[in-house]
């Protein structure tokens, strides 16, 4: 007599493979709209690649012969389904184009400036949820104390602040006035990448990050003080409190596993506004990341440059949504097998 696990692992290895296709298949479309929509966009742009790049300057003294030919090599003039026709034929045998601003390959340059933000954002995010995560279990335990009151009103201003003023005076009071923090800049001024130390250039991500994890911080904090609420108001722990324990004892014991699956979920899906901020951070710190990046490219009117950054960050943001829903499927027992058995993500 056969084994009934055996009859069963059909059904299960092709509920995984069905979950599998209609992941990569969300994930392409997913590819091919942002592209398409970059394309799209850029073309709407009244931005003249020919005329911002080369300068105002540059561009009034160049004979008509030479403002075509580069006109002809930057697409100008085309289409957006032919010049986008073109990059998608271009892009599946692994050439994502040549930037104009940079001068380099597409791929080399997003991977040059991947590097730089990849540090800013890893601290950023880290600390954003470690603070906030713990800034909601204080204020959930201390509901209606003082406690609760300033960590709120804390959490509800930094929701309200723009990313840029807050990295403003933060740059003001931090590097100019105190003189902690340098003012910008992923390395210092003259010297090279590979001469800097990895703690020079962490000294030099500090204040980035920090302002950068601002964005994070509320959402998480409101988050788990709620969750936090609900956790001290159930059967279980008014339970353990009536057999002697203190709240803090509660939540230590019982209650930091139940509190942390939300809050790391939400984590893993608050990627995308990490990365958002990024862009604004980057630009008030100077610093040369992905952020700054796009900016340049879209002042430039640098489509591929553009298209490849915002893949990039679409790959990020699809991977921190994929590993939300799966840390969720393994530490909530309530949704075991729903993803890849309902083919949901």
């Amino acid at each position: 007599m056969r084994p009934r696990s055996s009859s069963l692992s059909p059904r299960v290895d092709g509920s995984k493979l069905r979950w599998l296709l209609a992941t990569g298949a969300r994930f392409a479309l997913l590819l091919i709209a942002v592209s398409f929509i970059t394309f799209l966009l850029v073309g709407m742009s009244p931005i003249d690649p020919v005329q911002a790049n080369v300068g105002q300057a540059a561009y009034l003294t160049m004979s008509a012969e030479k403002r075509a030919a580069l006109a002809e090599r930057w697409g100008v003039g085309q289409s957006v389904l032919a010049r986008y026709a073109a990059w998608v034929s271009d892009a599946l045998a692994g050439d994502l184009g040549y930037s104009l601003r940079y001068n380099a390959p597409v791929i080399q340059v997003v991977a040059e400036k991947l590097s730089c933000s990849i540090v800013l954002l890893a601290v950023a995010w880290c600390i954003s949820g470690i603070a906030g995560f713990c800034l909601g279990v204080a204020a959930g335990a201390k509901r209606g104390t003082a406690v609760d009151t300033v960590i709120k009103g804390y959490c509800y201003v930094l929701s309200t602040s723009p990313t840029f003023w807050l990295g403003l005076i933060a740059l003001m009071v931090f590097s100019v006035q105190l003189g902690w923090f340098p003012l910008g800049f992923s390395i210092p001024i003259g010297e090279s990448s590979a001469s800097v130390s990895l703690a020079t250039k962490f000294y030099h991500a500090a204040l980035p990050a920090l302002v950068l994890s601002l964005t994070g911080v509320a959402s998480i904090a409101l988050h788990t003080r709620e969750k936090t609420i609900d956790f001290l108001a159930s059967d279980y722990a008014r339970f353990a409190s009536s057999r002697g324990e203190s709240s803090w004892s509660v939540l230590v014991h019982h209650g930091l596993r139940n509190l942390a699956m939300p809050a790391i979920t939400l984590q893993f899906a608050s990627i995308g506004e990490i990365i958002g901020g990024s862009v604004l951070v980057e630009q008030v710190f100077s610093y040369p990341g992905l952020g700054q990046a796009a900016v340049t490219a879209g002042l430039g009117g640098d489509a591929p440059l553009l298209v490849g950054i915002a893949l990039a960050t679409s790959c990020i943001v699809f991977a921190g949504n994929l590993i939300s829903n799966l840390i969720q499927e393994v530490l909530d027992p309530r949704v075991k097998g729903g993803l890849f058995h309902a083919g949901q993500l």
